[in-house]
């Protein structure tokens, strides 16, 4: 993609430096255009050089029929403001265009239209900024909110630019096709604990990251989101719609199934335990000079369940296997009547960043997916869901 980042002179300003940085490493095409106080802050040369691209802070002659505003605004994909001033914010609901990055903000008509606001608390909850924040939303804008903290001032509230990591997201939430608009969608993802005392506890090599990408790309495909994790060192995916967690097999299957009924997807990414110890002992267990023995009982078979009350759902299943995949596979799809199984080789996909899957339905297999970071695989897993969708091929 190609993207005008636009930096005014907020305090933050040293983030959008990072900010430029991680967009050229995900390979998009850089014009970054400064207001004339921001170059006070920051030399235009640094964003040159971690962006790779022109920087553009001056008024800009008007040479070979090329007129700066209208070709910048024509020729990009998305408009970004981190950090954005109350000064630049409020310039650009009103219409005013006294610089180069108020004019390009004026001539855009394209949809990824995205503001990050980041000042003093008492000028955010500002009533007169509110109104102006307010005007760029009715008017297509998405606002990345500030978070609350401590504040370059000294003062704690509501102004602090958030993480980069969000900011970018933001980025394919508005640019990605949208194959998923009006459904619902249900993941589970990660490990479940089945705990033995209160310090010990049954558990798998589960990351989460599978599920968690699988939520983040439904949001981006236009889905409501729902997911459901067990315990995992992960940020919750950003703009998902509701995030719910579980520790026990137990409380993943009481919270699945409250919700079931309501989705039109069901995703069960999440490694959840066969066996969960017959016997959970109050306090800790002492050490001893004798072996422990440890009962273990069958848990709930989630998945399975989920297929006999399937009315309308599109079902989902996943398989961590060593061998036979294909035969393997269209069992477990058959014997809890699933619309789509994912296969992996359980060597390679715990734990690990990137991964290879086989997807197979009712009919057999449908695609390889060659090894990729989770998040690629989740979109190819997401858009064979919406190819179901399409030709209603699906329950």
């Amino acid at each position: 993609m190609k993207i005008v980042v636009g930096v005014s002179s907020g305090i933050a300003i040293y983030k959008a430096i990072d900010l430029v940085s991680r967009l050229r490493k995900e390979k998009h095409e850089l014009i970054v255009v400064m207001t004339p106080d921001a170059t006070r802050l920051v030399s235009p040369a640094v964003f040159s050089a971690v962006g790779g691209c022109p920087v553009y802070h001056k008024w800009l002659r008007v040479e070979n029929g090329w007129i700066p505003h209208t070709e910048i605004s024509r020729t990009t994909d998305v408009l970004l403001i981190a950090p954005a001033t109350a000064n630049t914010i409020s310039k650009i609901a009103n219409g005013l265009a006294d610089n180069l990055l108020t004019l390009i903000a004026l001539s855009f008509d394209k949809k990824a239209k995205i503001v990050v606001p980041t000042m003093n608390c008492r000028m955010y909850e500002n009533p007169v900024f509110q109104e102006n924040l307010d005007k760029l939303r009715e008017h297509g804008w998405f606002i990345v909110e500030p978070e609350e903290g401590h504040l370059a001032c000294g003062e704690v509230g509501k102004g602090r630019y958030p993480d980069n990591e969000k900011i970018v997201e933001a980025v394919y939430l508005l640019t990605t096709p949208k194959k998923l608009t009006g459904k619902r969608v249900l993941v589970t993802a990660g490990p479940t604990r089945e705990r033995i005392d209160v310090v010990r506890f049954v558990t798998n090599a589960s990351s989460g990251r599978m599920g968690y990408a699988l939520a983040t790309v439904a949001k981006r495909m236009g889905a409501e989101v729902s997911l459901i994790s067990g315990p995992t060192c992960l940020k919750p995916p950003y703009f998902i719609d509701e995030f719910v967690t579980v520790e026990s097999s137990e409380e993943m299957y009481n919270e699945v199934m409250k919700r079931y009924k309501d989705f039109d997807v069901v995703i069960m990414n999440a490694a959840v335990g066969d066996y969960r110890p017959e016997e959970f002992y109050e306090g800790k267990l002492k050490k001893t000079e004798e072996d422990l023995i440890l009962h273990l009982k069958r848990t709930k078979d989630i998945l399975k369940e989920l297929g006999e009350k399937k009315t309308h759902q599109i079902l989902v299943g996943f398989a961590a296997e060593v061998e036979n995949f294909e035969s393997n596979a269209m069992k477990k799809l058959k014997e809890k009547n699933l619309d789509l199984i994912v296969v992996n080789d359980a060597r390679k996909a715990f734990a690990s960043k990137t991964v290879e899957a086989f997807i197979y339905g009712k009919k057999g297999f449908i695609k390889k997916v060659d090894e990729s970071d989770k998040v690629g695989v989740a979109a190819d897993i997401l858009d064979v869901v919406a190819e179901l969708f399409a030709s209603g091929s699906y329950s």
